[in-house]
């Protein structure tokens, strides 16, 4: 233990003597900890969005309404065919395609189901099934509002509503950079005690030194740790 005791101590004094190692032990993990998080975030935002509304009915425009108010759906364009949508996907200025047909209030009425055409730009893995997943959730939602006011017996007068709110202790915005803080400080960490262990020992090398360890009365693995 004692052997430990002074090979750390030993360290610490060529550590503090030498300010390029001390930057590299401080300076540059603190610059990546605050910049990274800012630049490594995948929370995906303004999706863009053609809507390829067939049916132009009441009903098709509040859904429209409540995509593009979830804040996560920037709507671009709203084209009478599918096939215009398309070309807007192909040339890289749409991300998603929403198509509705004719007959979606009516069969959403009568029928209480209604299928949607959806077309997602797969190029960037990462936002097209985010971007699919919110879509499918707002479309989700819309449907259960369908289900309480409109779809609901006439006679079983107002239904009451509820919802479900899901808070978190931790975080409670959701907000990325928080979660991917801890991640980073342990990249940072394993990354910079490998290096400087190898730098040490480098130096030791190119100074002349190492020759001294060589013959101290330590065990290599004292030295490796």
């Amino acid at each position: 233990m004692k052997t430990l005791l002074f090979i750390l101590e030993k360290e610490f004094k060529q550590i503090f003597r030498d300010k390029t190692i001390l930057a590299m032990m401080f300076v540059a993990p603190m610059m990546q900890l605050i910049i990274l998080p800012l630049v490594a975030n995948f929370d995906v935002k303004n999706i863009n969005l053609v809507y390829v509304d067939h049916d132009q009915s009441p009903y098709s425009q509040k859904l429209i309404q409540k995509i593009t108010s979830s804040g996560y759906f920037r709507l671009v364009d709203a084209p009478f065919s599918y096939k215009e949508g398309l070309a807007l996907i192909e040339d890289g200025k749409a991300d998603v395609v929403l198509e509705v047909p004719d007959g979606f209030e009516r069969n959403l009425v009568r029928e209480g189901k209604q299928a949607l055409g959806l077309s997602i730009d797969a190029i960037n893995g990462s936002k097209s099934s985010l971007g699919g997943a919110y879509l499918l959730s707002v479309i989700r939602d819309f449907n259960a509002e369908l289900d309480v006011n409109v779809k609901a017996p006439q006679r079983m007068g107002t239904v009451a509503k509820f919802s479900v709110a899901s808070t978190h202790w931790y975080n409670p915005h959701q907000q990325y950079t928080r979660y991917i803080v801890p991640g980073i400080l342990a990249i940072l960490l394993t990354i910079i005690g490998g290096f400087l262990s190898a730098l040490n020992v480098v130096r030791e090398k190119e100074i002349g030194t190492i020759e001294q360890i060589n013959v101290t009365p330590i065990q290599k693995w004292q030295f490796i740790l």
